[in-house]
């Protein structure tokens, strides 16, 4: 979940996102035991990269580095609530059911605290 929202700013985002290439490339992903999937949220909430999409680094660096700032109010709760039905299900996100899911999330709190539970199966890093 990368936060695109008013709240962080362009400059921000920027950064978030050169530390999310660092990031990954220390993530076992071209052996396909680690998947990366990445939504952005402010006002509107969206998948920017599937789970299944990207099977190395390059690709996956070079997708994140064309991630774009979108402005607006900062939606975590409806980003938790799109990771928990959309990004972490098979059909839609390329969730695989037997491999537990981490979810890091970015910067502040949400104004909804019931609303920061995405799943039982899932761990919050």
């Amino acid at each position: 979940m990368l936060d695109s929202s008013t709240n962080v700013g362009q400059s921000i985002f920027e950064l978030m996102k050169r530390f999310l290439s660092l990031f990954v490339a220390n993530l076992d992903i071209e052996s396909g035991n680690t998947r990366v999937g990445i939504i952005t949220f402010a006002t509107s909430v969206g998948t920017r990269i599937r789970l299944d999409k990207y099977s190395s680094h390059a690709a996956l660096q070079s997708k994140i580095s064309s991630l774009y700032y979108h402005g607006g109010h900062s939606n975590t709760a409806g980003a938790l609530r799109y990771v928990r039905t959309e990004m972490l299900t098979p059909q839609l996100g390329g969730d695989r059911s037997d491999v537990p899911n981490v979810i890091v999330l970015t910067y502040g709190t949400s104004d909804d605290p019931a609303a920061m539970q995405v799943s039982t199966a899932c761990s919050e890093v």
